[in-house]
């Protein structure tokens, strides 16, 4: 199961990002020469129009080859004869799919987790709440005289809390009862808890909201990473290739499906942010020589860029074995 989630990922990421070059370019008019999901010998490929489609045998990769990308071409349809804001759309339009792809996933999430409430759903037995009478059920309304709106109301209070009793307020059919209790320290958790969980709703509108927050927040973690590490805070050897995402598959498929959804939102987002980065091969470079090339006219020409970004692909891949070996001797060989 571990490897069917990986290439299901890995090919899904890929497909969503490479399609989304694939579709602005061919809504610009732009020739693609071949579109494929995977690489190395093709085990499917079939000719449609100007385009072959092909699945290749490792699914680490794929293309969206265009007419005119990295080499002059004269071809009135090729990508380097198309207007600067198409070609910049076509760039974009990788990391784009994967950034709504991240989106759409947390949303399902969101929608399948449930949003808590703030009614009570189980009371642990032995707990501070059971001992004070409050039971499954009961709606909590405030806190200590505060009023209680939403769930993180609740943990944020309580966990808080620094042994000290507090008076809970709560609607019980109705009717509106009040309790005394003492909040007890959880060591693993380490805040104060009461031994309640929060009955859960599921919400279409509440769920695309979580889900557009969670894609912020998440966006800002990896951000503060890579700060970390262009800074040294971090180093390169912290970093995973595809052996490390494979054994964090393997770990999350035993927590659940939703995890392994998680992971995938994860790496989908980190795909989008990585490819936007304004180095040389990837699209953010691409990007960044467009302005140049813009500013400074045919001062760098499209043999000059070709090459600049083949030695970026050498780069990325000499990182990539790199990565890689670092996994194997964190990941598998510790097994043996």
């Amino acid at each position: 199961m571990t490897i069917i989630y990986a290439i299901l990922i890995f090919c899904m990421l890929i497909f969503v990002h490479e399609l989304g070059h694939f579709m602005v370019a061919k809504a610009c008019g732009v020739k693609v020469n071949e579109f494929a999901i995977g690489m190395g010998p093709a085990i499917f490929k079939k000719q449609k129009g100007e385009t072959l489609y092909a699945l290749r045998v490792f699914p680490i990769g794929g293309y969206c080859a265009m007419e005119g990308e990295d080499e002059d071409s004269e071809d009135p349809r090729a990508f380097n004869r198309k207007p600067a804001w198409q070609r910049a759309l076509v760039l974009a339009a990788g990391s784009f799919m994967n950034l709504l792809t991240c989106v759409v996933l947390l949303i399902i999430i969101a929608f399948f987790m449930g949003q808590a409430t703030t009614v009570i759903d189980q009371v642990e037995k032995g707990s501070p709440a059971e001992t004070a009478g409050i039971m499954a059920g009961d709606r909590i309304t405030a806190i200590d005289g505060n009023n209680i709106k939403e769930w993180d109301d609740i943990t944020g209070t309580i966990g808080d809390n620094k042994g000290e009793a507090i008076t809970i307020t709560v609607d019980r059919d109705g009717k509106e009862m009040t309790f005394k209790t003492k909040p007890e320290y959880d060591k693993e958790q380490k805040r104060s808890l009461i031994g309640i969980t929060p009955a859960l709703k599921r919400n279409v509108g509440t769920a695309f909201i979580d889900g557009i927050k969670n894609t912020g927040s998440m966006t800002v973690m990896m951000y503060d990473v890579l700060r970390q590490l262009f800074t040294g805070e971090a180093s390169v050897k912290d970093l995973s290739g595809p052996v490390g995402i494979v054994y964090a598959v393997n770990e999350t498929a035993k927590s659940g499906v939703m995890y392994v959804v998680y992971l995938a939102a994860l790496l989908s987002l980190n795909l989008a942010i990585i490819n936007m980065l304004p180095l040389p091969a990837l699209d953010g470079g691409r990007l960044l020589f467009l302005l140049i090339r813009k500013i400074t006219g045919k001062r760098v020409s499209d043999q000059m860029e070709g090459r600049i970004h083949f030695i970026g692909i050498m780069l990325l891949m000499l990182l990539m074995v790199y990565v890689t070996f670092n996994d194997v001797i964190r990941f598998i060989l510790p097994i043996f």
